[in-house]
């Protein structure tokens, strides 16, 4: 099966993200909401883009595969969303650049239009 590899790795990314919103929350003593703090703020959304879009795209992943897709078009869609995840994590999450932001909702985007293609196609 194709779909775990790109899991792991995004699942990965998920938890780390969710330890930054836990450790930053601690340090800060901000219970619920942002606090009003931008570093915080940041790293929730990118938790919580993380958590949105990373299911949806392994879902579709799955069913493409299911479907029979072939095995480049699965690769091409689960690279796609990983990279698009991991910048768009690092453009909001760690103020990186704004192009890195951009590219990453481009490539899950991507991702999400080329799972559900191959899904259907196959």
């Amino acid at each position: 099966m194709i779909t775990p590899l790109y899991a792991l790795p995004l699942t990965a990314l998920f938890i780390v993200l969710s330890a930054r919103v836990i450790n930053y929350r601690k340090a800060q003593r901000i219970s619920l909401g942002d606090g009003d703090d931008p570093e915080l703020r940041g790293r929730v959304r990118a938790h919580g883009n993380c958590a949105e879009f990373a299911p949806m795209g392994l879902v579709l992943l799955l069913m493409a595969e299911l479907a029979q897709a072939p095995a480049p078009a699965l690769h091409f869609a689960g690279t796609a969303l990983l990279t698009g995840r991991v910048l768009h994590a690092w453009a909001i999450g760690w103020r990186g650049p704004f192009a890195a932001r951009v590219a990453g909702m481009v490539l899950t985007f991507l991702s999400l239009a080329a799972a559900a293609l191959a899904a259907v196609l196959a």
